[in-house]
């Protein structure tokens, strides 16, 4: 009887231990403090955690005093996919500027920074950066979080990313495997088809990836996609195949392997949270992430309860489920051993996310341009936000135009009549007009039109992928939507 409980508490360990489960609230609650005595291993963190850096420092310090070696993380990419600044918007660009710009040194340092402020808030690893190639232009979720559309561009910048995080201390885990560029669906609502040949993908897709694998890093996150080339039966995330043959076989990696959220729509519609635990942890994941829209001890009690009968059933071999264990408190022991106490050490570049926006900002001028003294009217052109970005996080530039020129307005609009509504609501005001993605949303394509050819002078700022021809007056390129961004465009009408 002794054997056969202790075998069983260790089997509830490792069923604990591959969770990385979030959690609601800026302290840790009871459950969840519970759980990291019986074996959870990790807890991740999203924007409704985030208050302060200070205030994330002590729940950091809360879950370390419970369980020393925990791993904390985080989806923090910087640029639009921001936690850490889930409220006010990121200090750092993200991907899609750092490839305009094309300077691997500054990606690094722009990542080295990043990852010592996570590291000083207590927080370890990191779900980025993305990898994702992206050679689909009307990608409706991965856009500027990618460095761009080029295979070796992105290469080489995931590498410096992985090498300037990691020297901060704090674990990368590049997404998301095997790419998730050239898809027309967001695998949050349904299951995105990736339909090219072996040899594409291999030229293309996987170059990223096996530069982040050169580069060290400790973690690779699935995505759930369908490539029939690689698996024509099941998702990455649930594929033995690409899990296992291929990443760990034919690429050699050898580090974590994390799911992509399992309650996104892709696997959670179609085979359930529970048996797509199960699934991916048999096909060669190490760890599940769940959290994003599932947050209470009841998904951490289902999911693990799932493990543990997949075991007893025989879908999931037993020493799988202990390897998998073993994966994550390998790296866990890794983030231990490389923490260092940032909060007393010397930033790195405080201002390198700035310098980096302020490069990654092109600027067509049709005339002469005369940078703004007065007051203009803020025209957000504004899309519906994927899920990955959320729409917690303000973005545009109203509110740096508006320190910069004091009484600068502005409203949000959408839809088919969003141009006549912004002309009415600017009245006299000289117009800027933001838009996101023009080339995917045919009514902003539209609203241009009618700005434009009532109000040539309209200023056109575009803070998504710039793959619509440029035109206005001017013509501002940011990259993305980052905090910074904004800033460095605000600075370039105001002529600051």
């Amino acid at each position: 009887m002794t054997t056969i409980a202790r075998a069983t508490d260790t089997l509830t360990r490792d069923a604990l231990t591959v969770l990385q489960p979030g959690f609601t609230g800026t302290t840790a609650p009871d459950w969840l403090l519970r759980r990291l005595g019986e074996g959870l291993a990790s807890v991740a963190l999203f924007g409704r955690n985030v208050t302060s850096p200070e205030q994330v420092a002590a729940l950091t310090a809360q879950l370390r005093a419970e369980r020393e070696d925990v791993l904390v993380a985080i989806d923090e990419e910087g640029g639009d996919v921001t936690r850490l600044e889930v409220r006010t918007g990121s200090s750092f660009p993200g991907n899609h500027a750092l490839g305009a710009v094309d300077d691997v040194g500054l990606t690094r340092a722009v990542a080295a920074e990043l990852g010592r402020r996570l590291a000083a808030s207590g927080v370890d690893f990191n779900w980025a950066p993305s990898a994702d190639v992206n050679s689909n232009p009307d990608n409706p979720v991965i856009g500027v979080r990618s460095f761009g559309a080029g295979t070796d561009l992105v290469a080489r910048h995931t590498a410096a990313y992985v090498t300037g995080m990691q020297s901060a201390g704090v674990a990368t885990c590049t997404k998301h495997f095997p790419g998730h560029g050239d898809t027309g669906i967001d695998s949050h609502h349904a299951v995105p088809l990736i339909d090219v040949d072996f040899d594409v993908l291999a030229a293309r897709d996987l170059v990223p990836f096996r530069a982040a694998i050169a580069a060290g890093s400790r973690a690779v996150m699935s995505a759930h996609i369908l490539v029939p080339a690689l698996d024509p039966d099941r998702p990455a995330t649930l594929s033995r195949r690409i899990l296992t043959d291929l990443l760990r076989g034919e690429l050699g990696y050898d580090g974590l392997i994390v799911t992509d959220g399992i309650e996104m729509k892709a696997i959670a519609g179609t085979y359930g949270i529970e048996r797509g635990t199960a699934l991916a942890i048999a096909a060669g994941a190490d760890a599940i992430c769940v959290g994003g829209g599932l947050s209470d001890e009841g998904t951490v009690r289902r999911l693990s309860d799932a493990l543990v009968e997949a075991v007893r059933t025989g879908e999931l071999p037993e020493e799988r489920l202990a390897d998998a264990a073993a994966r994550v408190r390998a790296l866990a022991g890794w983030t231990a051993a490389h923490r260092t106490d940032a909060r007393t050490g010397d930033a790195v570049d405080g201002d390198v996310g700035l310098r980096a926006a302020r490069r990654a900002l092109r600027v067509t001028v049709a005339e002469e341009f005369t940078p703004l003294t007065e007051p203009p009217y803020v025209a957000a052109l504004t899309p519906v936000a994927n899920i990955a970005v959320g729409d917690e996080t303000p973005w545009g530039i109203a509110a740096e135009l508006f320190r910069l020129l004091p009484g600068t307005e502005t409203g949000s609009f959408s839809g088919a009549d969003a141009g006549n509504e912004a002309l009415a609501a600017a009245g006299s005001r000289r117009i800027v007009a933001v838009v996101r993605d023009e080339h995917r949303h045919p009514w902003m394509a539209a609203a241009l039109d009618v700005l434009l050819a009532a109000r040539p002078d309209t200023i056109v700022v575009e803070m998504g992928v710039p793959r619509a021809e440029p035109r206005g007056a001017v013509h501002l390129a940011t990259h993305g939507a980052a905090r910074v961004c904004g800033l460095a465009a605000a600075e370039a009408i105001a002529g600051a």
